[in-house]
């Protein structure tokens, strides 16, 4: 029974890197060999392809490429990884296309919540930014904020975007509250900050 697992090679900055996740995978594997009532006749082990660009960051385009390679290769039963969202996005595709699950701890986007079609087998074991909109709209429940919200924060159009997907959970869920008006206000560095101050001051109210 073969595990594929897609994450970043020697990227220390991503908490699913396999230096941090891989002790854990041979740990796993070696345990649920080791109780023959678990899986009886078959043998769990993991193949591993690498999600990294050759600058050492998660690529979409790599991570799809290594998994249909060794969906090809070695026909696994499951997907471990990746955990970036756009290098998650793809393989849960392909994944879901198989008819295979993908566990991640990342993928944390709002677009993943979507199960009707294709990351209806994907499975986040870490937090989601749904969460975090649910948290918000609770704040406001409590507070009773009820008439707008403004949605502060740091984008660059590259990487992975962590600010910006976490601003979407925001975006996405607190609608949800009657009568709220929510906007957003986009800053970048070397960005014009006056400007950024006069529109919290011109939304904000």
């Amino acid at each position: 029974l073969t595990l594929a697992v897609v994450l970043p090679r020697r990227n220390l900055t991503y908490p699913w890197a396999w230096p941090r996740v891989g002790p854990a995978v041979s740990l796993a594997a070696a345990a649920v060999n080791s109780r023959r009532d678990l899986l009886p006749g078959f043998t769990v082990r993991w193949v591993f392809g690498d999600s990294e660009d050759r600058h050492g960051v998660c690529s979409e385009m790599a991570a799809p490429l290594v998994a249909v390679d060794l969906w090809l290769a070695h026909r696994p039963a499951a997907f471990l990884g990746p955990g970036c969202v756009y290098s998650a996005a793809p393989v849960a595709r392909f994944t879901g296309h198989w008819q295979l699950p993908l566990v991640t701890a990342g993928a944390e986007a709002h677009g993943f919540d979507d199960k009707s079609e294709e990351f209806g087998l994907t499975t986040r074991a870490g937090p989601s930014h749904r969460k975090l909109g649910e948290l918000g709209v609770q704040l406001h429940r409590r507070f009773n904020w009820t008439r707008r919200a403004l949605l502060v924060y740091w984008d660059e159009a590259a990487g992975d975007r962590p600010y910006y997907f976490a601003a979407e959970g925001l975006y996405m869920q607190l609608p949800t509250l009657r009568n709220l008006t929510v906007m957003d206000v986009v800053f970048r560095d070397g960005g014009n900050f006056s400007f950024i101050i006069q529109e919290i001051k011109a939304k904000g109210r």
